[in-house]
């Protein structure tokens, strides 16, 4: 399990976990542990290399078992289109069912990944923070370069309130206009906008559960 850095784990700042077993003693670093329950972690900036590592592992839950749901956990500050474009497009194509549950923060693309979660499956924390806005990016080179890559942001933008609009059934004029400077959203105002379907302040019980369903 890699969602944390490699250097972490080599330094022993990713806690390990003993487990005992009628075949002895097995050790897990605690995300990999973790990975077993169908939890996977979306933690930090969103880059190439960690949407590798994310897309594994939900293939390989999917090859586990395709019937099971899985919970993505976000702590996200954004990062690059392309890598969590990545990500939604794994989640949207395997088979079981992908919750998303925000702590801490969901900015950016770790807010279009937790608005793609399941309905009915996308959760925050009560003091987590939401923040959407409209993709951004540098060009450089000549003047030719510069008009292309300008038009490939539009169309990246289009595409992304899209699937915003898809995701919390806002009309994409509404998105739009929410996404054109940084929106922050506190987790009941996220729930309101549709990125989310609940508020958890406590994990709910399996009576409370049943009782939702």
């Amino acid at each position: 399990m890699a969602t944390p850095d490699h250097a972490d784990i080599v330094g022993g700042l990713v806690p390990i976990v003993i487990e005992q077993s009628n075949r002895g003693e097995r050790s897990f670093d605690i995300y990999s542990r973790l990975l077993r329950e169908r939890i996977v972690f979306v933690t930090g900036g969103v880059e190439d290399h960690m949407a590798s590592l994310i897309t594994a592992q939900l293939l390989f839950l999917e090859s586990e078992n395709p019937k099971k749901d899985i919970y993505m956990y976000i702590n996200s500050p954004g990062g690059v289109v392309t890598a969590g474009l990545a990500i939604h497009d794994t989640m949207q194509y395997i088979r079981p069912r992908v919750g998303t549950v925000c702590i801490g923060q969901a900015a950016s693309m770790g807010s279009f990944l937790l608005a793609a979660g399941e309905p009915g499956m996308r959760v925050a924390l009560t003091n987590s923070r939401i923040m959407i806005h409209q993709p951004s990016g540098g060009a450089q080179g000549m003047a030719a370069d510069i008009e292309i890559q300008a038009r490939e942001i539009l169309r990246m933008r289009h595409s992304l309130n899209s699937l915003y609009s898809k995701y919390t059934g806002r009309p994409i004029e509404e998105i739009e206009k929410a996404m054109d400077r940084d929106k922050f959203l506190e987790a009941d105002e996220a729930k309101a906008f549709g990125l989310i379907d609940e508020v958890f302040d406590k994990r709910p019980t399996p009576t409370e559960e049943k009782a939702a369903a």
